[in-house]
């Protein structure tokens, strides 16, 4: 009864004869760190706008989420940024507007 049960599987065809599926080769990704930088955007309510790179100078303004603005430089942890929605130009604290980090999945 022993020897029964082994033909059966001395008779199977072997795991490395049996077809594997081929795999499927997925097409080379574009490496994201060529891209270009994300934009910069406000990720608080409010971030106000000052005449110096620091937190007790003059605040000249307040840059909301909705304005639009551009940054022409920065110091240290600061960016000099230009206010398009009301005009105003000024320093604001790099903790509170910065660029997002993209997502590199290759």
């Amino acid at each position: 009864m022993l020897g029964a049960l082994a033909l059966p599987a001395l008779s199977a065809t072997p795991a490395s004869a049996a077809t594997v599926p081929t795999a499927v080769t997925a097409t080379p990704a574009v490496s994201c760190h060529n891209r270009p930088p994300l934009p910069y955007t406000v990720h608080a309510s409010a971030v106000t706008i000052r005449s110096k790179t620091s937190s007790k100078s003059t605040a000249l303004g307040v840059l909301y989420k909705s304005h639009a603005f551009s940054v022409s430089k920065k110091s240290g942890n600061w960016l000099y940024i230009t206010d398009k929605t009301t005009g105003v130009k000024g320093w604001v604290s790099g903790t509170y507007v910065y660029r997002d980090v993209r997502m590199c999945l290759a």
